[in-house]
């Protein structure tokens, strides 16, 4: 049974075809699809499904149908369901007719995206879920795969979670290493604080309460409270009630994240949710 988990609107085709093309060139090679091209007629028609093999949440149903439609326009797909669909193993998610040469050379493509997609957006629900009792939102970070950002964040959002920065250049997170080569905390803030646009927010790691105070007192918006226990997480968020937004981070997954969410912290940021999703086991099978 498959149900929408979140109405979402879909990413621009002019963002989805660079990437789509340049990995359906990757595949193709120098002679494009040898092994069909020897064994298929170029007449041969075909009837193939997409089709769940396990349960989880789709993301990037686009992305496969425009990898079909880059091999050949003229190919028919018929989705049956949409990103942000609850998947359970052999539910049928589009069927795809015409050119059995086109719909072949475009499969490994077509389920690459779709699989890595659908994964970071079933991990991303499972933790969503385990905390959406708390009122906690799950995040992603940075940590993306290299030219993927845009459609993993994507598929962040599709499974329930939220972005945090997609980049160096929308918002200030001040880590370790630059309080480290400023000399101090304070300093580190006071310099962004100086530079930052009316628009930028600022956030700062802290791994000590005594760290927390001081950016509680330069007033920065954003409080990233890393890898502390749950005890010390249940008095960092106190002290910053009312004060900053508090992010929690470090060893989050669904069986910790409860706990994690319990102390009352508002973000939960976690970065395997994109670097290390499993992929999602989809496959395109003879109708």
């Amino acid at each position: 049974m498959s149900t929408a988990l979140l109405p979402l609107s879909p990413l621009p085709r002019i963002m989805l075809e660079p990437i789509v093309r340049a990995t359906l060139l990757e595949d193709l090679g120098r002679s494009g699809d040898i092994t069909s091209n020897a064994i298929v007629p170029l007449e041969a028609q075909a009837q193939l499904q997409l089709r769940a093999r396990e349960a989880g949440v789709l993301a990037g149903l686009d992305l496969a149908e425009l990898a079909f439609h880059l091999i050949d326009p003229a190919l028919h797909f018929k989705a049956h369901l949409t990103d942000g669909a609850r998947l359970s193993p052999g539910d049928c998610i589009a069927d795809i007719s015409g050119s059995a040469r086109a719909i072949l050379t475009a499969e490994r493509t077509a389920l690459n995206l779709l699989g890595m997609l659908s994964g970071v957006a079933s991990v991303t629900a499972r933790i969503a879920d385990a905390i959406a009792p708390h009122g906690s939102r799950l995040t992603c970070t940075r940590k993306t795969l290299p030219g993927l950002r845009a459609l993993q964040k994507y598929a962040v959002r599709v499974g329930g979670g939220s972005n945090h920065r997609f980049g160096l250049d929308d918002a200030i997170l001040i880590k370790d290493n630059h309080i480290a080569i400023a000399g101090d905390l304070p300093t580190a803030v006071k310099r962004a604080q100086a530079a930052a646009g009316h628009m930028v927010q600022i956030e700062v790691e802290v791994d000590t309460l005594a760290q927390l105070e001081q950016a509680l007192d330069l007033n920065v918006a954003i409080v990233l409270l890393d890898n502390m226990d749950l005890p010390t997480l249940r008095q960092a968020v106190a002290m910053a009630k009312g004060r900053a937004v508090t992010e929690a981070s470090g060893r989050v997954n669904a069986t910790t994240a409860p706990a994690i969410a319990a102390t009352g912290v508002d973000l939960i940021a976690v970065g395997w949710i994109t670097h290390s999703a499993p992929v999602l086991d989809i496959g395109l099978d003879v109708a």
